[in-house]
This record gives structure tokens, sequence and C-alpha cells, in this order.
């Protein structure tokens, strides 16, 4: 606790501080991941579906930003600045995405004592359908509208190709997506939190941007960016056939979302700050078990 006074002193002196401490993010998540639980089925279900749709907007500006960029620096840059604008819409419009919730249950289960029940895996399961179904109708959507020209196609190929290389190298290969997915999600995880910690708009957008630049950069398996890119070719007939998108990438890639997201970013900032959270909202969670 004498961290939380040295902060709560700290913040009496700059009362215009632009960010939120560490352990002020963890108690954000705790009570942003109770929010979400407690919300009806169909709320979760919603939402989950918007998220999908602005995760398939970003894969879409992604493309478009970077097509014809020559330079691997540019491109890359490019890439990431479309994928991120997707997820800045996510996390400002309160949509739930999968890999977000990673992050944020987590937090609350740990010091809620909140047991893995019934009802979380529900959660994550609407949420996963949800961004599943939100990706695809986006995909169906822009194929169906005949705005993309083949321009577009040849741009977009070069994604898919990148994300579905791990294919041809067997099992090996699906334990590469694994991995990738856990460097995906402990990036997209460290952009929740800097987007947490940012106290106005412009803040949270830059917080976003950057470890998200990071990640596109990397070609890191990211499940739900994947259903977005997937979710274009659709009617395009690319060579990967749903089988090899669904158990060769997305599977793998959920997995090592969890891992990333809900250990090396939610529970390690949970437990190294386990001490310092105000003690009225472990108190609150305790009222409301």
């Amino acid at each position: 606790m004498k961290n939380k006074k040295q902060n709560k002193q700290q913040e009496s002196q700059y009362p215009n501080r632009q960010y939120y401490f560490p352990e002020q993010i963890i108690e954000s998540f705790i009570l942003k991941g109770k929010d979400s639980l407690q919300m009806t089925r169909r709320a979760q279900f919603i939402l989950s579906i918007m998220a999908g749709a602005f995760i398939s907007f970003g894969a879409l500006a992604s493309v478009l930003l970077s097509s014809n960029i020559e330079k691997a620096g540019y491109f890359h840059l490019l890439s990431g600045i479309g994928f991120a604008i997707g997820y800045a819409m996510i996390f400002l419009s309160g949509s739930i995405l999968f890999t977000e919730i990673n992050v944020l249950l987590p937090s609350y289960i740990l010091h809620s004592h909140y047991s893995l029940s019934k009802k979380v895996l529900q959660f994550w399961l609407v949420c996963y359908i949800g961004n599943f179904l939100g990706a695809l109708f986006v995909g169906f959507l822009l194929n169906l509208s005949g705005s993309l020209d083949k321009e577009f196609y040849e741009g977009l190929l070069v994604f898919m190709e990148k994300k579905m290389q791990f294919t041809e190298r067997g099992t090996w290969g699906w334990f590469q997506v694994l991995f990738s997915g856990i460097l995906a999600n402990w990036l997209i995880g460290i952009a929740a939190v800097l987007g947490t910690a940012a106290r106005d708009v412009s803040g949270k957008i830059l917080g976003i941007f950057l470890p998200v630049i990071i990640f596109e950069a990397g070609n890191f398996q990211h499940a739900v960016a994947n259903m977005g890119y997937f979710s274009i070719t659709l009617l395009e007939g690319f060579e990967y056939n749903w089988f090899q998108l669904i158990f060769f990438n997305i599977i793998p890639a959920s997995i090592g979302n969890l891992i990333g997201g809900g250990i090396l970013v939610s529970l390690l900032l949970s437990f190294a700050f386990k001490e310092d959270i105000d003690e009225e909202v472990l108190e609150e969670e305790s009222e409301n078990k």
C-alpha cells in the first residue's frame, strides 16, 4: 500500500496528470471485466459482432494503405496504422473483442476470487462466435459491393500468404502459429494497457497505435484479425480452404492469444501490483459475489 499512498500524493501534487498508474489500470480491468460479464447475453453478442466487423475494417484499411508500397519499412508502418484504426474503433466504442477480454477477465477472476465458471466460459464462447460472425458479415458485404478492385485482392493475397505460410511446415508450423499468437496478444494486451492508461481520446489512440504497428509488422498471429483478413477472401476462391484456415491458423492462434494476453499481460501485472490495488475496488467485488 506504500506505493498506493505515494501515487495518491503525487496525484494531488500533479492534478493535471494525463495518465493512470499501473495499479489503476488493473483496477479498470477488474471493473471492465465485471461489467462485461454482467451484461445480458444479447448485449454481449451484439458488441462481439461489432468488434468482429471493426476488425475486418482494420484488415481492409491495412491492405488499402499499404497497397503498392515496395519499401518494407513503409509497408509495415502503413499496414500497422491501418489495422490499428480497426482496433481503435473497437476500444473506443466499447465493443467486445475476444483477445481483449483475454486481458480483462483474468484480472477480474484473480482479484474477485471468481471461479472459472460456466458463465465465464459461455461469455468467452459468445464473444468468439460473435467476432467471427461480425468479420464474416463485413467480408460478405465488401465482396458483394464490388467496391474492391483486382489490385486490392492482389495486395490481400500478399497478407494471406504471410499468414498461411506456416501450414506448409506441418505440426511444427501449427506450434509456430501458437507461439506467434502469444506474441500477438502480448502486444495487443499492452495496447489495451496503454489505451486504458491515457485519459483523453488522442492519448488512447496513440497508445493503441504503437504496439499494434509492431504486431502487424511482425506478422504475428491474431485470431480475430485473421478472421478479418480471411473473411474478405470468401468469394475470391483463394487456394486456402476453411479447414486450413480454422485448424491450422485460427485455433492455434486463439490458444496463443489466450496465453499472451491472459498470462503475460493481465496476470503478471495483477500479481505485480496486487498489494497496491484500491481496497474499495476489492471490497466491492467481494460484496457482489
